[in-house]
């Protein structure tokens, strides 16, 4: 895989470098935000490793700017906070993986190796998926309803995505961690229901056709084939 690693320590980054070389990877490698920023705009990376405290660039601001253009590439964060808050706030930045602060490298390539192969929701035959009234264009990454154009997070998006694909199934938290999120551990944070919270004020809010995506008790969420008044 080709990586992207953005560390500004000098002994961490030639340590997970070297490692990821040995492993077979190519890994280009960034001192600070900035620097990483124009990395990860400019070249193609199969994962982007970035630390959360960055000189010039935060590796935060560094991930909402990637995520606000767009940028799907799977991001792996790396912090000394190892907080509930601090993931939080990270997987709601856009960051597909958190790994605390001091790591064991064994741990670090396995997570990314998952990242790599993990395939975008978006690679099947399918670029076009309609649910009631609800429409979603995976080629130029637009929602509407109602006719009514809805803008999306990236992980808004492949959030509504997974639930659209599943239409009239319902989904259960884990499956939304495992499929969405790409973990197949409970990181113990309240990152789906704040998700689903958000996509729900976008897509049901303000439509007299109905509510389309509904909680089902005790069981998950369900995104419905017909508006619920």
């Amino acid at each position: 895989m080709k990586i992207l690693l953005v560390e500004d320590d000098a002994e961490t980054r030639n340590y997970v470098a070297r490692g990821l070389g040995e492993l077979g990877h190519v890994v280009d490698q960034a001192t600070d935000g900035c620097q990483g920023l124009f990395h990860a705009s400019e070249g193609h990376y199969d994962v982007l490793v970035v630390d959360r405290m960055l000189p010039k660039l935060d590796g935060l601001s560094l991930l909402r700017a990637l995520r606000a253009a767009r940028a799907n590439t799977p991001v792996l964060m790396l912090t000394a906070l190892g907080e509930v808050d601090a993931r939080v706030e990270g997987f709601e930045a856009g960051a597909d993986d958190y790994l605390a602060k001091p790591f064991a490298f064994a741990e670090l390539a396995a997570r990314i190796g998952a990242l790599g192969r993990r395939p975008p929701l978006s690679e099947t035959a399918t670029t076009q998926l309609r649910v009631a009234d609800l429409e979603m264009d995976l080629l130029r990454r637009e929602v509407r309803r109602a006719g009514q154009s809805i803008e999306l997070q990236p992980r808004e998006f492949r959030l509504l995505e997974y639930l659209m694909r599943h239409a009239g199934e319902v989904v259960t938290r884990t499956m939304l961690l495992e499929k969405v999120w790409e973990y197949h551990f409970d990181p113990q944070t309240s990152v789906v229901e704040t998700h689903i919270s958000r996509l729900r004020g976008k897509i049901d809010r303000g439509f007299e056709s109905g509510e389309l995506l509904c909680t089902v008790r005790g069981a998950g969420y369900m995104l419905c084939l017909e508006a619920e008044r």
